[in-house]
């Protein structure tokens, strides 16, 4: 029989970065610890250096627990390796860089680390006119992108792309694409700090010069096509007491927006560990164990021995499966009735696959 310590939620305790674009909205709206007049710019949620509070593993960090709980913690994933994956909160008071992450190929190579960048938003609050930089306004090419870079003219031929609360966009690496002011959004990325800064908006860093540009290496990772992405269309259906809008669906992870509308309402973890974290009013979670309760905006990781996660009241919450598979989320939505046209239309969004492997 598998111990409770080994299915248990693990409330995270954030990790608060600040950053020269950042505002006060991650202490004032969303709860965290820290000054307000500080610029934060970010809450690590789900983290592999984050700590754990309450439980058996209070006061240890999240890698210490996968280092002790192995696959039961990770599921598919490589125990030895750090946590696969990053959440976090961003608000963007004003715009951050522009900038592209490599894949997992060059970050290899080039890098000598072991992956990439893809990641995800999902737009929390957006203040009226707020935009994206997502991409070019029409194909380009490396010699077109450093004579702009050079000359200063980049900014013509940057994607602009307004935004609104509930909207979720995929960023596969090698797409161009910047935060703009006045967002808030969730993001979820594979667990990398590569980012290669190509224009930061002629700001100086805290140090009080300018921060520092990546635009060689940029080149080497940039998609130069105009490949026009937008919001993602995403995948609604009614499953038990639970109303899920999938809005993310990459090999690496899958991002849900779930609505409990009964008490006792559960879903599968099919294996994989899954961060779940609390929207704008407190929820409680069980795992066969007992209640584990998150205020609002607080992130607890399920981990992958744990069957299933029951929801012992109405709510909301922001559901992120690692390394997930991409079948049984199918399956599950064609049993709540969604067609095979609309799942392979769905589908398709990610990585111009139809269908998942």
């Amino acid at each position: 029989m598998i111990s409770t310590s080994r299915t248990a939620p693990l409330v995270l305790v954030p990790k608060m970065a600040a950053a020269i674009w950042g505002g006060d909205a991650l202490v004032k709206r969303y709860g965290k610890s820290g000054d307000p007049t500080a610029h934060l710019g970010e809450s690590w949620e789900c983290w592999d250096d984050n700590a754990i509070t309450g439980g058996d593993y209070a006061g240890e960090t999240l890698a210490a627990v996968r280092a002790q709980l192995g696959r039961d913690l990770t599921g598919p994933a490589d125990p030895a390796q750090r946590f696969p994956v990053l959440t976090k909160i961003i608000d963007a008071r004003e715009a951050l860089s522009v900038q592209v992450h490599p894949d997992d190929a060059y970050a290899q190579r080039v890098e000598h680390q072991p992956v990439g960048k893809t990641e995800c938003w999902y737009v929390l609050a957006a203040q009226p006119g707020a935009e994206l930089v997502l991409g070019w306004t029409h194909d380009t090419d490396r010699a077109e992108y450093e004579r702009r870079v050079a000359d200063g003219t980049l900014g013509e031929i940057l994607r602009r792309v307004p935004v609104k609360p509930g909207q979720a966009f995929y960023l596969p690496a090698g797409t161009l694409h910047a935060i703009g002011a006045g967002i808030q959004l969730f993001e979820t990325q594979q667990a990398s700090d590569l980012t290669y800064r190509i224009f930061d908006w002629n700001r100086l860093g805290a140090d009080g010069k300018p921060r520092e540009l990546h635009v060689a290496k940029a080149a080497d990772v940039l998609d130069f096509r105009a490949t026009m992405p937008g919001a993602v269309t995403q995948l609604a259906f009614a499953d038990g007491g639970l109303e899920r809008t999938v809005a993310i669906a990459d090999r690496r992870f899958a991002v849900e927006r779930v609505r409990i509308t009964q008490a006792r309402a559960s879903m599968m973890t099919d294996g994989r560990p899954v961060a779940i974290m609390a929207m704008a009013a407190p929820l409680s979670i069980e795992t066969g164990v007992a209640e584990t309760e998150l205020r609002a905006w607080e992130t607890a990781l399920v981990p992958a021995a744990a069957a299933h996660i029951t929801f012992a009241e109405a709510g909301e919450a922001l559901v992120v499966r690692i390394d997930p598979d991409l079948e049984r989320l199918r399956a599950a939505a064609a049993a709540a009735g969604v067609n095979a046209a609309t799942l392979d239309a769905f589908y398709a969004q990610f990585s111009g696959v139809s269908r998942p492997a």
